[in-house]
């Protein structure tokens, strides 16, 4: 991702790598439906409301995503 100023990190998904790992943020100036944003190793990012997110948490937390870790 080129730019994360005022950008703030809440987590980093990676495995012990100097791929460039994907990470989450919370840019609180952006507007409610694009505050929560996930960036990848290629340099895109995925930018989503915070009830969205909480949408993907909770099928996480209920296993619905369990099969792409073992994919």
């Amino acid at each position: 991702m080129s730019d994360i100023t005022g950008l703030e990190p809440l987590a980093t998904f990676c495995g012990n790598c100097n791929c460039g790992c994907p990470q989450l943020f919370v840019d609180p100036s952006a507007p409610a439906e694009r505050r929560v944003l996930l960036t990848d190793d290629f340099g895109q990012r995925i930018e989503m409301s915070a009830v969205q997110f909480a949408s993907i948490v909770e099928e996480a937390k209920a296993g619905k995503l369990d099969g792409i870790a073992t994919a």
